[in-house]
């Protein structure tokens, strides 16, 4: 049974995850507003699959690595936590393009929109970084079945990401209209994204490890 702080604390991992800018985030939201949100809806129901596929294929992989090299999580672990560093790094580096800067896209059918979602998330380093590397850290032998836990984090932050990616969808262009307006906050954001990304990042890299 996985300890509800533990749950808790993944949660907020992944709500961060999904709020710092990447891919995802900024093809649904360039989607939405080049091609109206019902098509940003068809996008992102395509990246959702794709989180299924990231889910699964980290659930078993991680299952055979837990009993074969334990200490591989060593390893994954130093992964992740650089892998946060340079997320850290792009939020605060001078120049850094914000998401909300949408790009032109043409329009499209609903089965290419959702195939390019799917592409976008399949094809994503910072969820499988996520998947490979973070999520690893809130496992341990001690709570049950490693392929069962890494079903329940999956699908809970699969929860979290359509919950914030569906909201930003249905107003991105207003979220993009107010940005414009207040430069400013986008700096604000930017900065305090990568002092919670530089936070984590140590956390990770100095706790010990769960599995002991």
């Amino acid at each position: 049974m996985i300890p509800l702080n533990e749950w808790l604390l993944f949660c907020g991992a992944a709500l961060l995850m999904v709020l710092t800018p990447g891919p995802n985030m900024i093809y649904l939201i360039s989607r939405s507003i080049s091609q109206g949100s019902k098509a940003g809806i068809i996008s992102l129901l395509g990246v959702i699959v794709g989180f299924l596929v990231h889910m699964v294929a980290a659930a078993i992989g991680l299952t055979a690595l837990f009993l074969a090299i334990p200490l591989a999580y060593e390893a994954l672990k130093w992964v992740g936590a650089l892998y946060l560093l340079w997320l850290a790094w792009h939020a605060i580096k001078p120049r850094a393009r914000s998401p909300f800067e949408a790009k032109n896209l043409p329009y499209d059918s609903a089965s290419k929109l959702f195939l390019m979602g799917f592409l976008t998330n399949v094809l994503n380093p910072k969820i499988a970084i996520f998947y490979l590397a973070i999520l690893p850290q809130f496992i341990s032998s001690h709570h049950g079945s490693v392929f069962f836990q890494s079903m329940v984090f999956g699908f809970t932050q699969i929860v979290i990401s359509f919950s914030i990616n569906l909201s930003i969808t249905l107003s991105a262009a207003s979220i993009a209209f107010w940005f414009a307006r207040n430069p400013t906050w986008i700096a604000i954001q930017r900065y305090f994204m990568g002092f919670i990304l530089v936070t984590l990042a140590i956390r990770l890299a100095f706790e010990p490890r769960q599995n002991e």
